[in-house]
């Protein structure tokens, strides 16, 4: 039986651009999810006829009904949806590696012979100029090139002698010029007389035709390589870390509007910049930087409202806010935010204008925070 054989990727994936793939289609699959359910929402009103501005038609209780259970399950195919990205996630972060400070640049190895060219590459991302090298020595000039065959000549006319030249006479007024006449054929060159002197400069002619370029000489020589500039600076490296806590231990429990989500268990933390109190539910961000809040919350009711929300505050503002008009089911949200004057606090609020009742369910609540520095 013969063995698989995988094929090689061109350019070629690192480690670290393998996991930051892996997370980003979780928080597209997050994004995904959170459409999902809210189509389901709107499907729900518009079969009772709660949407503004849009008119339904009468529905019957065992069309509310059927419309209930289609609702019902896509939640339950979108909670176990959650549990499998949730399980991702932590894996990915996990896997993460920390990666140290870069050592200094060490001395430039003697120039190798140069090897065969390979493919082209495709092209990277356009790094800082580095300081200009000093230029290089001038290169010796290369040979010219060898002259390109000259144009047949027409027939020669016969020339008179020469005549020694007299003495110049002051120069005349110009005339008009005339129409040029047809060009006599050439005579024959005879012997050249004596310089006389350089009389005064006359007018200049009409510029004649240029004639057709002669063939290129051969290239000269290449010059020598000027000597190699310093190396430029190191760019900066990219980290990617973040803290996952989850509520467990919660089921049947209430949650009173205004109050923060208390989540119970912290799964992972592998960042120096993010910490939790379990006690007031709050995250504490130490490091100024961009952040990604991935949530999801398992209600069971919320009294007399006809929809549950939760807010992100950042410092007690309000930054993010997520609905569902599904009372009984999973509500999601996701955010990214950046800190800019740490210590900064982080919490998940209640803010649907009801109790809302915790589900009985393994875990009834979970958040990541993905830290994204540069």
């Amino acid at each position: 039986m013969s063995q698989p054989n995988f094929p090689s990727i061109t350019p070629s994936i690192s480690r670290d651009d393998a996991i930051n793939l892996i997370i980003s289609s979780i928080a597209m699959e997050e994004l995904g999810l959170s459409h999902i359910i809210n189509a389901e929402g709107e499907k729900l009103q518009y079969v009772i006829g709660t949407i503004p501005g849009i008119s339904s038609p009468p529905a019957t209780v065992a069309d509310i009904l059927a419309v209930n259970d289609s609702v019902r399950e896509v939640l339950s195919s979108a909670v176990q949806n959650q549990m499998f990205l949730n399980a991702k996630l932590s894996s990915a972060l996990e896997s993460y590696p920390n990666c140290g400070a870069t050592g200094p640049t060490g001395p430039t190895g003697a120039t190798g012979d140069a090897g065969a060219t390979g493919p082209t590459g495709a092209t990277g991302a356009t790094g800082d100029l580095g300081p200009t090298g000093p230029t290089g020595a001038t290169g010796a000039t290369g040979d010219a090139g060898a002259t390109g065959d000259a144009g047949a000549t027409g027939p020669t006319g016969a020339t008179g002698a020469t005549g020694d030249a007299g003495a110049t006479g002051p120069t005349g007024a110009t005339g008009a010029t005339g129409d040029v006449g047809a060009t006599g054929p050439t005579g024959a060159t005879g012997a050249t007389g004596d310089l006389g002197p350089t009389g005064p400069t006359g007018a200049t002619g009409a510029t004649g035709d240029v004639g057709a370029t002669g063939p290129t000489g051969a290239t000269g020589a290449t010059g020598d390589v000027g000597a190699t500039g310093p190396t430029g600076a190191t760019g900066a490296d990219v980290q990617l870390r973040g803290i996952q806590v989850e509520m467990s231990n919660a089921g049947g429990d209430i949650i009173d509007d205004g109050d923060p989500v208390i989540f119970d268990t912290i799964v992972n933390n592998q960042s120096g910049n993010i910490t939790y109190n379990a006690i007031t539910g709050e995250f504490t961000i130490s490091a100024i930087g961009n952040y990604y809040v991935s949530w999801w919350f398992a209600a069971d009711g919320a009294g007399a409202a006809i929809s549950i929300s939760f807010e992100l505050r950042l410092d007690g503002s309000g930054i993010s806010t997520s609905s569902s008009p599904i009372v009984s089911g999973v509500v999601t949200g996701n955010a990214l935010i950046t800190v800019t004057t740490p210590p900064s606090t982080l919490e998940l609020v209640n803010i649907t204008g009801d109790t809302v009742f915790i589900a009985s369910t393994p875990v009834q609540a979970n958040i990541v925070i993905t830290e994204v520095a540069l």
